[in-house]
């Protein structure tokens, strides 16, 4: 093949008058007229001076135009980066440089803060709104609506997605086509997708789940999608019965359940609800199984491997368990200490290998080297068991990440703030269980001797710096963080202590 993730993902559907996506506006978006724009847009990156290999960041509302650019980098051979609509001026300008991107999209709205960054970095800026508009559009639509594809290979980079430790600077995971790929086709067997398959699509675009699991498996699979711009709950369970099937994070279920009009009856039809990005509490799994009948098939995945793990489509899907592993997915449970294997049902660090497995942290060969062994298992920092059926249980992150509506929240990236706020002496944010979203953010907060901090204060500076979804629920003001006597704060004694705050 020419393009492998271009050729299978969207040049096979080229011709196709299918539905691909249809919207909340009544319009009707086929394959072919969905490909059609995905050439135009790139050849208008091609007029930008756009050449293979080189990073497009966008930072745009969920649009199928955000899909379009995403198949006209596939196209173009260039390197998709999407970043959180949320993310401050500040957060973007360190991924923007540190990627080399050469092309930032965002909404008109935005542009005026972000054209000091294009200017200092010398690159491009256009535009994309929600509403099919942008100067990247204009740009587009008077150009020819064929591309001759550009040559790529499996090894070549694809995405980059940005993640982060609980210290030290966001890391961009390198995912090549092979990697994208390999999700997308082993998910559509492993659920038995086809091209008969609706699924309701409310999840945001600039993360894996709602992009390159949810967007490729129906790719692959040549189905369609009603295209949701957010999980909104009346137009969810407007959709449902034209649906059939799902993918959403615990969030999606626990305010489905918490709605009198979601009844077995508008369900009965569908075939398959999954659920991931954060542990699904098994209150919430068994309460869905009674109200419905259906099982939610829960499912283990991250930024650098896309999905790792799965409950079975036929089978036993076992509550408070993540499955077991995708085919060509290897799957052990190490000592942290000596990386040797430990038996089931002996609690250690998760690690995989496969085609899922990405590349390597950008321009970080360090980092890539602790994290991504030269046998090509990749330390993935949770915590876990396999118990006597193969079933792999998450216990835990040995980093204190905390995964909250399915976004990821690094502590670390908010003590920093707080701690320079005034009158606080050191901080500690974790994440305790919340109904709604999981588990949620807390800040714990010890104050100087002669001076007691402002939390409406540190609340509102918090706000100017990080992304609303970041933000503590709660702010507690103690005495004295606890510590082990090599003096490193105990999280797991503040997690235990708070566990409760929502329950």
């Amino acid at each position: 093949m020419i393009n492998p993730l271009f050729d299978n993902l969207f040049g096979a559907h080229t011709e196709s008058d299918d539905p691909f996506l249809y919207l909340l506006n009544g319009q009707i978006i086929t394959y072919k007229k969905f490909l059609e724009l995905s050439a135009k847009i790139s050849n208008a990156f091609f007029d930008l001076g756009l050449m293979p290999g080189d990073c497009v960041a966008i930072q745009v509302q969920k649009s199928p135009e955000m899909l379009n650019i995403y198949a006209a980098c596939a196209q173009s051979g260039l390197v998709f980066l999407p970043l959180n609509p949320s993310y401050t001026v500040d957060e973007l300008e360190y991924f923007i440089e540190n990627s080399e991107a050469r092309l930032i999209i965002c909404d008109e709205s935005n542009k005026g803060a972000l054209v000091h960054i294009a200017k200092k970095l010398d690159i491009s800026l256009e535009t994309l709104n929600a509403d099919a508009t942008g100067s990247i559009i204009d740009k587009s639509l008077p150009l020819s609506e064929k591309f001759e594809t550009v040559r790529r290979s499996e090894n070549d980079l694809a995405a980059l997605l940005y993640t982060s430790g609980t210290t030290g600077k966001s890391k961009g995971a390198m995912l090549t086509q092979a990697n994208l790929l390999s999700n997308g086709s082993t998910l559509m067997n492993e659920w038995q997708f086809t091209n008969k398959d609706v699924l309701l699509h409310a999840l945001p675009l600039f993360h894996t789940h709602g992009l390159f699991v949810a967007t490729n498996v129906m790719l692959s699979a040549g189905g369609s999608m009603i295209f949701l711009p957010k999980f909104d709950l009346d137009d969810v369970i407007e959709h449902l019965p034209n649906s059939t099937a799902i993918m959403g994070v615990p969030t999606f279920y626990t305010r489905l359940l918490s709605d009198r009009r979601f009844t077995k009856e508008l369900v009965q039809h569908m075939r398959l609800f999954v659920s991931g990005s954060a542990p699904l509490l098994s209150e919430t799994h068994f309460q869905f199984e009674k109200l419905t009948g259906h099982r939610i098939l829960e499912r283990y995945g991250m930024t650098e491997t896309n999905m790792n793990t799965s409950n079975p489509y036929t089978g036993e899907r076992r509550a408070g368990t993540v499955g077991i592993p995708l085919p060509d997915v290897e799957l052990k449970i190490t000592d942290p200490e000596t990386g040797t294997e430990k038996p089931n049902n002996e609690i250690g660090q998760i690690e995989v290998r496969g085609p899922n497995v990405f590349k390597g942290y950008w321009k970080m060969p360090e980092k890539t080297k602790v994290e991504l062994r030269e046998n090509g298992f990749f330390i993935t920092g949770d915590l876990g068991k396999i118990d006597e059926d193969g079933y792999i249980h998450i216990l835990g992150r040995d980093k204190d990440l905390i995964i909250s509506g399915g976004y990821n929240i690094y502590p670390k990236e908010l003590e920093e703030i707080i701690d320079d706020q005034v009158g606080v002496l050191e901080s500690a944010v974790i994440g305790v269980p919340h109904p709604d979203f999981g588990e949620t953010p807390i800040a714990l907060i010890v104050s100087q001797t002669e001076i007691t901090p402002e939390l409406e204060v540190i609340e509102n500076n918090l706000g100017k710096s990080l992304a609303r979804y970041k933000h503590p629920r709660k702010f507690f003001i103690i005495d004295k963080l606890p510590r082990n006597t090599m003096g490193k704060v105990q999280k797991n004694i503040l997690r235990e202590e708070y566990r409760s705050l929502f329950s």
